[in-house]
């Protein structure tokens, strides 16, 4: 046997992994070249975007110096901001440290866009779980229900397509803003790819041309060749410690869009008067800058992963949406695993396969925002981070694990094989 190749079999049996799943692991890795190469490509493209954004705004190392304070005049926030605007291919941008996660981007672009008497219509069915308080789905001090702006929702049809007629339907003189959600959250039904969010805005803008339309761009950003913002999309809006942060920004969220959109949302986060001019960035805005410049390279290793475990639990018979051959449009990969303890030890495997707290044992608890218990795995350098290496589901039927991030698809494979070698150690699975 090749030196390199024994060396690696003999560091994965140190690490926990035995032969057989070592074996079956390999032997679906081999099948997937071709696959792997197709996202090689796209990552190139979108690396070229990302650079040739970096060059045609300047970006100099003075950019990268802090502001404290106010944060007046920062022109590394201002230059990350045009970064941002080009790379999503907007009029303008908000990329602030002090958005803390993807919920609270999502909160502000929505409460600042929707005035009392607005209603917002999600024609893709109910959002994400931490959304309901926002909008007031489950009632939450501060809602958007608590200010008198109304909500509707239309389901997707049983095949996952949109209801046309319903959605139109559902347009009325109170719609103002469209929300789509591009990812699945907990939820079996599939992601939007880009082509088909540009379908459903140019249906909406054909009867409603003064409807915003909004996307929650969470975990799809740099999957495809293009983004929600280049087909028609007034607002995208995303999290910094996701995908666009390469790994390395320790908080922060962003919002591309319409001039008027971006200003309105400034206003929102920090004071009607302010606006964008103030925010300082404390020393970040080089992480942030350093992050979106890494990125296209995670997101391809998180989406090696993703289709590494979509083939590997399919072959033993699992429902993997999506499937290992279907095309991606986000880095979650869900498993339907139909058995608590299958889930626990899922999460178990990734959490030991971790850099950071790999000694820890994830336990189902209550999870703010959630309404079921929710069991996490995520042994993470930046706390929350989903472009990292991670996994989690909700304690409900149909037993769904959802698995994403991997800062390098090595890593990602690593953590897929201990997920199953956890499975394989319950007894119920064998190879």
């Amino acid at each position: 046997m090749d030196e390199k190749k024994q060396l690696l079999e003999d560091y994965y049996e140190d690490m926990g992994i035995s032969k057989p799943v070592l074996r079956f692991c390999l032997e679906i890795e081999e099948g997937l070249k071709q696959r792997f190469a197709a996202i090689d490509a796209v990552a190139e493209c979108n690396q070229m975007k990302v650079l040739s954004a970096m060059r045609k705004n300047r970006l100099s190392e003075a950019c990268f110096a802090p502001t404290t304070g106010y944060g007046y005049n920062d022109i590394g926030r201002e230059t990350l901001e045009r970064i941002y605007a080009d790379v999503f291919g907007t009029e303008d941008a908000l990329v602030r440290p002090q958005i803390t996660c993807g919920t609270h981007a999502l909160a502000l672009a929505l409460m600042s866009q929707l005035r009392p008497g607005d209603e917002l219509l999600s024609p893709v069915g109910k959002p994400y779980d931490t959304l309901e308080e926002v909008i007031g789905i489950r009632p939450s001090i501060g809602s958007l229900a608590e200010y008198g702006i109304f909500y509707r929702q239309v389901e997707l049809l049983e095949d996952g397509s949109f209801d046309w007629a319903g959605i139109e339907e559902a347009l009325n003189e109170r719609t103002r803003i469209v929300t789509i959600q591009r990812s699945k959250g907990y939820a079996s039904r599939p992601t939007l790819s880009v082509k088909r969010i540009g379908e459903l805005i140019a249906f909406i803008k054909k009867r409603r041309p003064d409807v915003l339309c909004m996307v929650d761009n969470c975990y799809g950003e740099f999957v495809e060749l293009a983004e929600p913002s280049e087909v028609g999309a007034d607002l995208v809006v995303g999290s910094l410690i996701k995908n666009p942060g390469g790994g390395l920004a320790p908080t922060g969220g962003y919002l591309c869009g319409t001039k008027e959109c971006i200003e309105k949302a400034a206003f929102r986060l920090t004071s009607p008067g302010l606006g964008r001019e103030v925010g300082a960035t404390l020393g970040v805005t080089q992480t942030l800058i350093q992050g979106l410049f890494l990125a296209p390279t995670v997101v391809k290793g998180a989406l090696k992963g993703a289709i590494f475990a979509a083939a590997i639990y399919e072959k033993l018979g699992f429902h993997a949406i999506p499937d290992s051959k279907e095309s991606r449009h986000d880095i979650i990969q869900a498993v339907e695993l139909n058995d608590p303890e299958l889930l626990i030890a899922f999460c178990e495997g990734i959490q030991a396969a971790s850099p950071v707290d790999s000694f820890v044992r994830p336990e189902p608890w209550d999870m703010p925002g959630y309404d079921s218990k929710v069991i996490m795995a995520a042994g993470t350098f930046i706390s929350g981070s989903s472009i990292e290496l991670s996994a989690d589901g909700p304690l409900r039927s149909p037993y769904s694990v959802y698995f994403q991030g991997g800062l390098t698809f090595e890593h990602a494979k690593y953590g897929i094989m201990m997920s199953l070698q956890r499975i394989c150690d319950t007894g119920k699975i064998h190879l």
